[in-house]
């Protein structure tokens, strides 16, 4: 006994040191990072009610995050959502400051290896439009576009860490990919920015204020809009689906249900419904939410071309996916085009791999290493009226903590230090 507890603090003091280097603030005028989790009702997930707290580009004292879960919208991670909503910011005002200095050319960065490349054309008459009509034009291009990369960037994290990107250079994030609550959040997260944005008139990214209270109002709005619930709520619908949406505890989760829509087939992300007749959802439907294009453009006269770079060890592999007939391969993607191509496989080699549960057949579970899922339904309805999943007698098969210790490391939501 005495050895499988000095084992399990040593895989508890790895968890502190990663998610200590994964919760620094980030570089630049970018905005800092806060760390996600799973919408698994385990150890260490903070669920949340609807006092979210004021948000804070840079820094809030009261600022909340964690897992919130709403009717409309099932599980959001309000991290993953602000986080999104900043990237947002911090891109519109740096495509603002471009267009205004006239520039056709311009690339970024996020924290990942990855770089975006922006060429733009610009309307015939541009030159001949007043000053104010070129900021006006400019501020809401700028939103758009914004928009439009904050949310191609954190689809292209998830594709990263499927294929195996490992931001700690140690180990990779392929279980934290794509999980049933990230694309929805993200997107909600760039969906309210550019609200927020469309009555800001300039982007300071140095002088957040009047973003930050305007930021804090709507996210509130948005959720009460959505049928925000309480903390306990939001962990019964979480342990309701133990078994077959997620298996484990403390710090050995696995996760079993994928959500692969980015929009990239109707133009809308769909929410996973968790619990649908949990608290006061019952007759609740989902609340779709439209993805970014630049189809807008051409209200204004301009044209984009967007790509990226992956730089990361990963790009091989991408690449391959993306050009499978042509040799050498082009190094760069536009994600307008080959997303579509780069989900199709991803979900694909879900099936392929047993890596997600498929929506018609979610009792079907294969756990983490080939194994029958052990959770019974008995201790899934005891969590949903409890609210709680921790049951005495659950017994943990010592042969497999070396396995899932090292799984964990490499699905710890918080070594995911970008998104």
């Amino acid at each position: 006994m005495r050895y499988r507890v000095q084992f399990v603090l040593a895989a508890v003091i790895a968890m502190l040191v990663f998610s200590i280097s994964g919760c620094g603030n980030g570089v630049g005028a970018g905005p800092r990072v806060r760390c996600a989790s799973y919408p698994t009702a385990t150890t260490g997930t903070n669920f949340l009610g609807p006092r979210l707290g004021a948000h804070g580009y840079w820094l809030s004292s009261s600022e909340k995050n964690g897992i919130a879960y709403t009717c409309a919208g099932g599980h959001i991670d309000i991290s993953h959502l602000r986080k999104a909503s900043d990237w947002t910011m911090f891109l519109a005002a740096k495509t603002s400051e471009h267009m205004g200095n006239g520039d056709t050319e311009f690339s970024f960065k996020l924290y990942e290896p990855s770089r975006y490349y922006v060429e733009l054309t610009y309307p015939p008459d541009w030159n001949d439009l007043s000053p104010e009509s070129r900021a006006s034009i400019i501020h809401d291009v700028s939103i758009g576009l914004g928009e439009y990369f904050a949310f191609t960037a954190t689809t292209w994290h998830e594709i990263l860490s499927w294929f195996g990107y490992k931001s700690t250079k140690i180990f990779p994030e392929h279980a934290s990919a794509f999980s049933w609550e990230d694309s929805y959040s993200n997107l909600l997260g760039t969906y309210i920015a550019a609200n927020v944005l469309k009555n800001i008139r300039e982007f300071n990214i140095r002088d957040t204020n009047e973003y930050d209270m305007t930021m804090t109002v709507a996210l509130d709005v948005e959720m009460e809009k959505l049928g925000i619930q309480s903390s306990s709520v939001a962990r019964g619908a979480a342990a309701s689906v133990r078994g077959r949406w997620f298996t484990g505890d403390l710090i050995f989760v696995d996760m079993k249900k994928r959500q692969f829509d980015v929009g990239v087939d109707d133009g809308y992300v769909t929410p996973l419904i968790t619990a649908p007749d949990i608290a006061d959802c019952s007759g609740t439907l989902p609340e779709p939410y439209p993805v970014p294009t630049l189809d807008f453009l051409a209200k204004y006269g301009f044209s984009v071309r967007f790509e990226l770079e992956a730089r990361e060890k990963v790009k091989r592999k991408i690449l391959r996916v993306v050009y499978p007939d042509i040799k050498p391969r082009p190094k760069r993607i536009r994600p307008a085009i080959h997303f579509v191509r780069i989900m199709d496989f991803i979900e694909q080699d879900a099936i392929k791999h047993k890596r997600n549960i498929p929506d018609d057949d979610e009792h079907q579970v294969i756990a983490y290493g080939g194994s029958q899922d052990t959770g019974d339904r008995r201790r899934s309805r005891l969590a949903w009226e409890t609210g709680s999943d921790i049951e005495d007698n659950c017994p943990v098969d010592f042969k497999d903590i070396l396995l899932t210790m090292f799984h964990w490391l490499e699905s710890n939501p918080c070594t995911d230090n970008i998104w």
